[in-house]
């Protein structure tokens, strides 16, 4: 069943199926994580960057709203408060695509983007996202910017019944770079917590906001409305960490950050 989520890479199984094993399995996802980080012995990728898996009860939530606000890029400029910018470069598939993002770090460190592919799939009343860096020719790494790297990074929304619903994020990301213990501790304790609440308030507020833009129009639900130009799969591979430039951050102190916070409330 998920092997099957895009048909045009092979490879694409290798990183679905742990997303799929780690969050499904509930009873690994708690004994094994601690402030929304795995011990070092859980990790579904041969890696030492940090396994962070959150998730999050919403009340008063459709599965399918909480579906829609994670692939609608417009009305993410309206709520993410951390992103530089976004915007969905093609489509390889009716259920697959790639995307740009960036973000803001805590100055003085250099803000980071990303180039992923993404694929979604609809399993009943649950559903399914999945991402992984990607190197694309026409998106090269940016001077003012760290090329981070996604290694693995999941979203499984699970429907509690009418009007509730459970979303389970698990990430493995590569931010490049030697970075100060507190970035690593920040992110993981403070940063990923308060991101899940973020999307759990742009959910209560999209009903209303998505009825006064464009209601209809949802290519991630209907690929006939997708009008992204085609990617051609043999133009893009798997974007490997140790091919971008790592710079030294590790005497940045928290001190200078803490007045440039990036994880406001919205």
């Amino acid at each position: 069943m998920v092997a099957g989520l895009c048909q045009h890479s092979e490879k694409l199984s290798f990183f679905i199926c742990p997303v799929t094993e780690c969050i499904q399995n509930r009873s690994a996802l708690y004994h094994g994580c601690t402030r929304g980080k795995t011990t070092g012995d859980f990790s579904p990728l041969n890696t030492l960057c940090e396994l962070c898996i959150q998730l999050i009860v919403c009340k008063d939530v459709t599965a399918e709203t909480l579906y829609d606000v994670l692939h609608d890029t417009s009305y993410r400029k309206k709520w993410d408060t951390n992103m530089i910018d976004t915007f969905d470069i093609g489509r390889l598939t009716v259920n697959a695509d790639v995307g740009y993002y960036s973000w803001k770090c805590p100055s003085p460190l250099k803000n980071r983007d990303f180039v992923t592919m993404r694929s979604w799939l609809p399993l009943g009343n649950d559903y399914l996202i999945i991402n992984y860096s990607v190197k694309h020719p026409e998106y090269p790494p940016k001077k003012d910017y760290v090329r981070a790297v996604s290694l693995l990074t999941g979203y499984l929304i699970q429907s509690n019944g009418a009007n509730c619903c459970t979303l389970y994020y698990l990430t493995q990301v590569d931010p490049r770079g030697s970075l100060p213990k507190w970035v690593v501790n920040r992110a993981s304790q403070l940063v990923a917590p308060k991101a899940m609440k973020k999307i759990y308030k742009a959910c209560l507020k999209y009903p209303e906001w998505k009825r006064k833009h464009e209601p209809n129009l949802k290519p991630w639900r209907y690929p006939e409305q997708n009008m992204l130009p085609c990617i051609n799969v043999a133009d893009l591979t798997v974007q490997r960490a140790d091919s971008l430039e790592n710079i030294d951050e590790s005497s940045m102190s928290e001190e200078k950050a803490q007045h440039h916070s990036d994880d406001d409330e919205t």
